[in-house]
């Protein structure tokens, strides 16, 4: 007889927590590493839809065609402006209120830069001067035809209409490069300044706000305003 014959075999003992199950000889081992892993095939993923020059050009080319110019996008119509700049220039000419109440300030910064220019050009650098009485004739004029119109009125517009009625103020300043203002011609043709851009401003104003009856309220502190500018172009 054998001394081993006859001896059960040790086997090792499995014990299983939470699920898992635990073996004290090799440690833990998770049941998915148990599980007979599947073999690679080497196969790669393939979209179901391959990319298509054309399909992204015309996706592209669609998108481009309904977006609106460029002008149009940064609020610069040039029709508007030119009807603006007419108004203007003809006081007696019925204005358009759906235009005038338009914001644009293409026509007013160009218009000031070009005030400043003819100043420039008259020996007088007064940059400063134009913008600061502008923004503060701007915030007055805002505030007193918020206070008088019923539908009110937003700074935007009230700067745009100040600024196109600045035009014939150019042509002031444009003669004060040849000639002097300070005799009685040059206050005369002043004074029609002045009260051309105030009727001009004054009637685009009760246009667009619907104010009848009230345009010498309203071109009182316009002709206030447009004197200041005046002012710097005569002396």
């Amino acid at each position: 007889m054998q001394p081993h014959e006859g001896k059960p075999k040790h086997s090792v003992p499995h014990r299983q927590y939470g699920g898992y199950e635990y073996s004290q000889q090799s440690g833990f081992v998770p049941p998915d590493m148990m599980q007979q892993q599947q073999p690679y095939t080497g196969q790669i993923y393939q979209p179901t839809q391959a990319y298509s020059s054309t399909s992204a050009q015309s996706f592209y080319g669609s998108n481009f065609e309904d977006e609106p110019p460029l002008l149009e996008e940064l609020g610069i119509n040039f029709d508007h402006i030119w009807q603006k700049t007419l108004t203007v220039l003809h006081p007696l000419k019925v204005a358009d209120g759906g235009i005038m109440n338009e914001t644009d300030l293409a026509g007013p910064v160009v218009f000031c830069l070009a005030f400043g220019a003819t100043l420039l050009l008259a020996g007088k650098i007064q940059f400063g001067y134009v913008y600061g009485i502008s923004v503060i004739g701007c915030v007055g004029m805002f505030c007193l035809l918020n206070l008088m119109s019923v539908t009110g009125v937003s700074f935007g517009c009230v700067a745009s209409v100040l600024g196109y009625c600045l035009l014939p103020m150019i042509l002031l300043s444009s003669c004060a490069i040849v000639f002097s203002l300070q005799g009685m011609l040059g206050i005369t043709f002043t004074v029609a300044i002045i009260g051309w851009c105030s009727f001009s401003a004054s009637k685009i104003f009760i246009s667009a706000l619907a104010m009848e009856g009230q345009q010498l309220l309203v071109a009182y502190p316009c002709a206030l305003l447009y004197g200041v500018f005046a002012l710097i172009s005569v002396f």
